[in-house]
C-alpha cells in the first residue's frame, strides 16, 4: 500500500498547521491492517493537538489585549466613583431622600433648618458634624452641594468624590469655563466619558443670564419652566442687582440666593 501526504502551510484545521510550504512525502508499504489503523489514529491527534494549540494561543492573546487595555484604563484614572448613585441636593432634597441615606431623625432636621446652603464647605462641614468622621466620605458621596468650577479653590475640588490632586489641578487649570461641554471635552483628556460624567454630577458652570439657551437655564438645579421663562423675560440684564429685583417677584429671598449660585454676566 501506498500512501501520499503532502503537508504545507494553512490555518485551519483541516491540514497540519505551522509549517511554511513544507511537502512530507510518505511511502509505506504496509500489509498489517493493525499497523494502518495506528496511523490514522496518529495523524488524527496531531491534527487535534495542533488546533487546542492555536486555539489556546487566540485565546491567551485575546486576554493579553483585555487586560493591557484594561491596565491603561485605570492608569488614566485617579479613583473610580459609583456610576450608580444618584447625587441628592441638599437644598433640594425631600426629608425622606434624606432619611434614606440612614440618618437619624434629628439629623434630617438639622440639615434642612441649615438650607439654603450656598457654599459647598459649609455644608460638608455640616454634614461632619452630623454624621462624624467614619461615616463623612459614605455620605458626602450622596449628597453633595454642587461646586462652582470657576471660582472653587484646586484644594477644595479634592473633596469630590474620586478627584485626587491631579484631577483637582485639572479642573483648575482650564479655567476659565465658559459651559459643562467644555468641561467634558478638556477632561475627558484625562479619564473616560462615563467618568466624567460622574464627576459632573458634583461641579457646574454658571450660565450667562443674557446669552443662555432655555436648555442650559433648565439645567439649573430645581429651575422649572415658569422661572425660566422669567430669567428671559427681563433680557437683557445689566447687573446681578437687576436681578435680584425681577426675579425676587416670584421667589423669596432664600430661593433667590439659591439660583444666583448658578448664574453671571461675565462672557
Amino acid at each position: 500500500m501506498s500512501i501520499n501526504i503532502q503537508r504545507r502551510n494553512d490555518t485551519n484545521c483541516n491540514g497540519f498547521p505551522g509549517e511554511m510550504h513544507r511537502k512530507l512525502h510518505i511511502k509505506l508499504e504496509m500489509n498489517d491492517i493493525h499497523v494502518k489503523r495506528i496511523l490514522y489514529i496518529m495523524i488524527a491527534g496531531l491534527i487535534i493537538c495542533s488546533c487546542s494549540s492555536s486555539s489556546t494561543n487566540s485565546n491567551e492573546d485575546s486576554y493579553s489585549n483585555e487586560k493591557a487595555a484594561g491596565g491603561e484604563t485605570a492608569m488614566s484614572n485617579e479613583t473610580k466613583v459609583n456610576s450608580s448613585v444618584y447625587i441628592l441636593n441638599p437644598n433640594l432634597a425631600s426629608r425622606d431622600d434624606i432619611y434614606s441615606l440612614g440618618l437619624l431623625d434629628t439629623d434630617v432636621e438639622s440639615i434642612i433648618d441649615g438650607r439654603p446652603y450656598l457654599d459647598p464647605l459649609t455644608f460638608l462641614n455640616k454634614i461632619k458634624e452630623v454624621v462624624g468622621d467614619s461615616k463623612y466620605e459614605e455620605i458626602k458621596s450622596k449628597i453633595f452641594l454642587p461646586m462652582n468650577l470657576n471660582t472653587t479653590a484646586e484644594e477644595d475640588f479634592k473633596q469630590v468624590p474620586g478627584v485626587g490632586d491631579k484631577m483637582a489641578h485639572e479642573f483648575e487649570e482650564y479655567r476659565p469655563y465658559t459651559s459643562i461641554v467644555q468641561f467634558r471635552r478638556e477632561i475627558g483628556k484625562y479619564v473616560s466619558e462615563e467618568e466624567v460624567a460622574e464627576y459632573e454630577k458634583y461641579v457646574f458652570v454658571p450660565v450667562n443670564l443674557n446669552t443662555a439657551s432655555r436648555e442650559e437655564l433648565l439645567a439649573i438645579p430645581g429651575l422649572g419652566d415658569k422661572i425660566a421663562h422669567e430669567f428671559e423675560e427681563y433680557r437683557p440684564y445689566k447687573n446681578m442687582k437687576q436681578f435680584r429685583r425681577e426675579i425676587g417677584k416670584y421667589v423669596d429671598n432664600d430661593e433667590l440666593a439659591r439660583l444666583e449660585r448658578y448664574v453671571t454676566l461675565q462672557n
